[in-house]
């Protein structure tokens, strides 16, 4: 009989390694708290699986995967920017889902006196630089621009703008008194209570809503349609709803 090296008995003896799914979730910055929580319970449900999150506004996240980085699930702010991941060739159109819906505030310092009622109300003297995502790669800022020259009071408006890179860069700004007042989605306003207080809600003349799609090519294309759907299960709609989110 042959003998078996100690080597290859080593190597029979050991446990057959399993290799970790490693899923990469780009998602704008508005989705931060809600996304990091539902990361543990997905990799939970699916042994094996590592979510990797990232998080920043839509347009810089898009700028990313354009350039070639690793991403398997893509979540934007607006229909906007994943329209564009569409037209680039990075998501399929059917593969699309609107998984959840927010609002567009404006907010001010906990401890201000300011107290704004309405739009016009920041045209006002006491109202110096306000907080607003760069409407060129950032989806508030978009959703703010329309709503102000919906009221003509976007060119009143614009020299006072201290442009952010993303809604949770100007709610950190009102947040820390740097500026008078911000535009950021009533779910951030939501998460920082004891340092920035709601003003007003304002209208938009578009839904503002989620969508979320598997990008083309994708290594993990089994594990990403997983995770979506989760997303939009009942689990992931409920952790969305706790924090400040609403239905598609």
């Amino acid at each position: 009989m042959k003998k078996i090296s100690v080597s290859l008995l080593l190597n029979l003896l050991l446990p057959i390694q399993v290799f970790s799914a490693d899923l990469t979730v780009s998602a704008a910055a508005s989705l931060t708290n809600a996304f990091k929580e539902m990361a543990p319970i997905f990799e939970k449900q699916n042994p094996g699986t590592k979510v990797r999150l990232n998080f920043a506004a839509s347009g810089p996240l898009l700028q990313q995967i354009i350039r070639g980085a690793p991403v398997d699930v893509f979540a934007s702010a607006d229909q906007e920017t994943m329209t564009q991941a569409q037209q680039a060739g990075f998501v399929k159109a059917d593969d699309q889902k609107i998984f959840a819906s927010n609002t567009l505030v404006v907010i001010v310092p906990k401890g201000g006196k300011q107290n704004p009622t309405e739009l016009s109300d920041l045209t006002k003297s006491q109202f110096q630089k306000i907080a607003i995502g760069l409407p060129a790669i950032v989806p508030v800022g978009r959703y703010t621009k329309s709503a102000l020259e919906k009221q003509n009071l976007w060119t009143t408006l614009e020299p006072k703008m201290i442009g952010t890179q993303s809604v949770r860069q100007a709610l950190d700004y009102v947040a820390r008194g740097e500026v008078d007042a911000g535009f950021v989605y009533s779910t951030d306003a939501a998460i920082t209570p004891n340092e920035v207080k709601r003003a007003f809600i304002v209208p938009t003349e578009m839904p503002i809503l989620y969508p979320i799609a598997p990008i083309k090519g994708s290594q993990n294309d089994v594990i990403a349609s997983k995770f979506i759907a989760f997303v939009g299960s009942t689990q992931g709609s409920g952790i969305l709803k706790s924090y400040g989110f609403g239905k598609p």
